[in-house]
């Protein structure tokens, strides 16, 4: 109806007249994105936090210590991130930071930082990530406070971390799941097949460069809102430049466009695998030729599932909840990348978070 509606008012007015009008509304829209990506690409911010002390590398990866930074008097943890984008989204930016105001309630924060993949990771696969190096930096956390501790996995992170919990049960205390994929056609099995299809012509070149390059993974990204970079940096011209607000715009917007390719082993297995065949939800995953069956887990686990994803939908995210069975599911009013950092994180997921690390740890 509204459809018709707007067909008759068309046919009703001067189409040179009509014709002008949504041109100087685009060119007017264009603009503004347009110099909102102009103050952008020139705005003076950088990020330059100093790094933790880095107990143990492998590698390209490196684990950072947190509870350097603060008393460090209450329970260690070990964060995962994806392997898709830098770990420093969970440490942005000195007012938005999870490790830095963790460590300062008194917790020991561990995060792994995977590094941009070299000749060695190149030839990985998620098994090499997960039984091997993920293993191993459990183990020098372990080794470090002298007993298990939890291990809290954001967005794919997540997905490595709970099959880490499967493989090592007797070194994670509890798993914690921020955002975290399981069944990837729980909302829209088209698009992940998308996703998964898009990938498909890239194959052979995979084999030569051995990795999916950064601007290939931001494309795919990208179809989840099109028109998303129109919006946001339309709403950042209108900012002031100093404002906490475009600050936080700035420092955001660096770490997206600060991303890492991903070796062809593992994009294989998560784009094919993953949101093709829907292997998590399927029980096809396969580490180290064992199938991940999160109905095994016996620790404590939280899973933090915001409800405005557009990343992750909400029902991927609740599939994994209950395909553990005894999980605890909180699902603040956040999205994807707010739940870590915008203003309602705290609230929301950081400090839920931080009392049930005191308790499971």
């Amino acid at each position: 109806e509204r459809a018709e509606d707007l067909r008759r008012r068309i046919a009703a007015t001067d189409a040179d007249a009509f014709a002008q009008t949504v041109d100087r509304a685009v060119r007017r829209q264009l603009d503004l994105a347009l110099t909102g990506i102009e103050r952008y690409r020139h705005h003076p911010y950088r990020r330059d936090l100093p790094d933790p002390p880095v107990p143990w590398t492998e590698g390209t990866s490196r684990l950072l210590d947190y509870g350097a930074l603060g008393p460090a008097t209450g329970a260690p943890v070990l964060f995962v991130p994806s392997l898709v984008n830098r770990h420093y989204i969970l440490d942005l930016s000195a007012r938005k930071s999870l490790m830095r105001w963790l460590a300062a309630q008194g917790l020991r924060p561990f995060l792994i930082d995977w590094g941009t993949p070299g000749p060695l990771e190149r030839r990985y696969s998620l098994t090499d990530y997960i039984a091997g190096r993920l293993e191993r930096a459990l183990a020098a956390v372990v080794d470090a406070v002298g007993r298990p501790v939890p291990v809290v996995g954001y967005c794919m992170g997540g997905l490595l971390a709970t099959a880490l919990a499967q493989r090592r049960p007797k070194e994670v205390a509890a798993l914690g799941l921020l955002a975290t994929p399981w069944d990837f056609h729980a909302e829209d099995a088209g698009l992940a097949r998308r996703a998964a299809a898009a990938f498909q012509p890239f194959g052979p070149l995979l084999d030569a460069w051995g990795e999916l390059p950064v601007d290939m993974l931001q494309a795919l990204f990208a179809q989840l809102d099109p028109l998303l970079a129109l919006k946001k940096f339309s709403q950042f011209a209108r900012m002031e430049p100093d404002s906490r607000a475009a600050l936080a715009f700035v420092s955001l917007e660096d770490w997206l466009n600060d991303g890492v390719p991903l070796v062809a082993g593992v994009a294989r297995d998560t784009l094919a695998g993953w949101y093709g065949r829907n292997d998590t939800a399927r029980g096809e995953w396969l580490v180290a030729g064992q199938p991940v069956e999160p109905a095994r887990l016996r620790m404590p686990v939280l899973a933090l599932i915001p409800e405005r994803d557009r990343i992750v939908p909400p029902a991927s995210a609740v599939a994994l909840a209950r395909s553990i069975g005894s999980a605890q599911m909180i699902r603040p009013p956040l999205g994807h990348i707010g739940m870590v950092v915008s203003a309602g994180a705290e609230t929301g997921v950081w400090r839920p978070l931080a009392e049930w690390l005191s308790a499971a740890g």
